[in-house]
């Protein structure tokens, strides 16, 4: 693993710990050359998942982008990163569990908004919002009464 301090490719790992979710490793390193530590994750290969787009055009599942979606929602509410990040471990593992190796992005969305419906109620509101395209008042008013009425 290469330092991100000094680029020295040798390093020793003085912790190792499984996250919350146990889908990843957690790993702190001592670089022998300039003796900062630095933290890495180790998670499991998998096979690539392709999404299938709105307009039927297919990219490759990328984490980031999701998590980039989630933290927009998210943004000015009491929400710590490492929440975002069991959200987003929630929604790949729905995702994986699947099996399909093509899985549609209406589907990334919707396993999204469950989540985001049982950890806060208003970052799961914007997220519709955008993921919805909601077109006027009445369709908003819509989704907030169906949420009001679950509760």
């Amino acid at each position: 693993m290469k330092c991100p301090y000094c680029g020295c490719e040798e390093s020793k790992v003085v912790d190792s710990r499984p996250t919350d979710e146990g889908e990843r490793i957690r790993r702190r390193r001592e670089c022998f050359n300039c003796s900062k530590r630095f933290t890495t994750y180790e998670i499991v290969e998998t096979t690539p998942v392709m999404v299938i787009k709105k307009d039927n055009s297919r990219e490759p599942y990328n984490r980031e982008k999701l998590t980039k979606g989630i933290m927009r929602a998210c943004e000015k509410r009491p929400i710590s990163l490492d929440k975002i990040d069991s959200i987003v471990d929630r929604v790949e593992t729905k995702i994986h569990n699947s099996l399909d190796r093509e899985i549609s992005s209406v589907s990334i969305g919707e396993y999204t908004m469950e989540v985001l419906r049982d950890v806060d109620e208003v970052a799961y509101v914007r997220f519709a919002c955008v993921y919805r395209e909601f077109k006027d008042i009445h369709t908003f008013m819509e989704e907030l009464t169906k949420l009001i009425s679950e509760k």
